[in-house]
Order: structure tokens, then sequence, then C-alpha cells
């Protein structure tokens, strides 16, 4: 009997507009960031921004640990001649770019009220893009955050999927254990997580297409998962 459901949250729970990978967005983020704060970026500046954001792009160069943003931003502020004390606001413009259109999926605040009424335990677990802060990555969730006993990204945990490191961690916050516990995404590497640290690995497949990754169970609407309780 399962008795914990986490989620990851892009794509899962929340909607985005833009794509997967950020790499061609990495110019114009920027030059709303200038508009905003009235800095005067070189083809040089937005290159150097580029650059290090392309090194930590883990659609490019994937990676286990995670890496905090201030590490991130830091090498891009220094390459652009911007004073560290602003690294807040660039961040804050930065990542407000990516999420401005995001939405929760209209399946999900009955889903997960209704798991919630249940008794089941929830948490969840969410690769964050360029280190992006909790504060920024669960703002997202925001309507459902009270739903959630375990909100966590890799900033908490360290370590990204397909990692098992974040589920173990979560296991034990949770004081369940993994074969008792549901991990819903909807990527490949959130099933080889799922699989290989013992959960229970449930697909969202939302656009019908064929998706083998391993899955113990594929749903094409998350309200299917109260079916398993």
């Amino acid at each position: 009997m399962f008795k914990a459901v986490i989620f990851d949250i892009g794509h899962t729970l929340v909607e985005y507009k833009n794509p997967m990978n950020w790499s061609l967005l990495y110019r114009p983020a920027f030059e709303q960031i200038a508009l905003k704060y009235h800095y005067h970026f070189s083809e040089e500046h937005y290159q150097n921004a580029g650059n290090v954001l392309t090194r930590y792009n883990t659609r490019i160069h994937p990676r286990d640990y995670e890496v905090s943003s201030t590490q991130i931003f830091t090498e891009i502020l220094h390459g652009m001649g911007i004073n560290l004390e602003d690294m807040k606001q660039i961040k804050e413009s930065f990542y407000s770019y990516f999420t401005q259109d995001c939405s929760l999926f209209p399946d999900v605040l009955q889903t997960v009220k209704a798991l919630s009424g249940k008794g089941i335990k929830l948490g969840t677990l969410s690769d964050v893009a360029y280190g992006m802060d909790n504060v920024y990555a669960l703002q997202d969730i925001e309507q459902i955050i009270k739903y959630m006993d375990y909100p966590f990204t890799s900033n908490d945990t360290g370590y990204r999927k397909p990692c098992t490191k974040g589920l173990e961690l979560l296991s034990e916050k949770m004081q369940i254990a993994l074969p008792e516990i549901v991990f819903v995404g909807d990527e490949e590497k959130d099933m080889v997580c799922a699989g290989e640290a013992g959960a229970y690995a449930v697909l969202i497949n939302r656009d019908g297409m064929i998706k083998n990754f391993g899955q113990d169970k594929t749903l094409h609407t998350l309200t299917e998962l109260l079916s398993l309780f």
C-alpha cells in the first residue's frame, strides 16, 4: 500500500510556455534586465553571460550534483563588470523571465487536495534551473504549497535526478520506505530515478506520445493517480 506521493514540478504540476532548454533565451532575458535596470551591455557582455549559463545548462552538460545560483551569478556578474550587490535583483529578473507565463495544470489542485485529505504524505523533488533559489522555484506551486509536507528541490538535497539521493533523503524525512512511495514525473530521468531508488514510478504523459521510460504506470491526467489510493 502506498503512503506517500512525491511530485516533480515542471511539466508535471506546472505548465511552462518556454522550451525546456533555455539556450536561445539567454540574451532576451538579459536584454530585459538591461532595460529594467538601465545597464549598458556590450556584445562581449552578452556572450559572457551566455557562455557561463551554457556551462551550467544541464540539458547540454548533465550533472548529478547541484550548483548554487550564487556561484553561477557571481561568475556572470564578474564577467559583465556588475557589482555583486546587484545580484538579487538580477537573479529575480532573470528567473521571472522564464516563469512569467507558468500556471498549474487544471487537474493538479483537486488531485493534491484529495490525496492530502486521504492522509497521504506529499512532497516535491524538482531539479532547479541554473541554481534557481527555492523562493522562485516554489512560488510556481504557491496555490498548493500548503498541501506539501516536504516541498523539496535539488537545492535541498544537493543532487539532481536521476541520482537517487534526493528520493532517499525524502524517504528518510517522511519515515516511509521507498517501495511505499509513488514518484510522479514527466521525464525519463524521473522514471530512472524512481526505479533505481525502489519507488513506484509514475509517468504523467499529457501529450499522448509513446514514451517507454521504464515506468510502472502511465497517466494521461493527474486525477488518474487517485486510483492508486
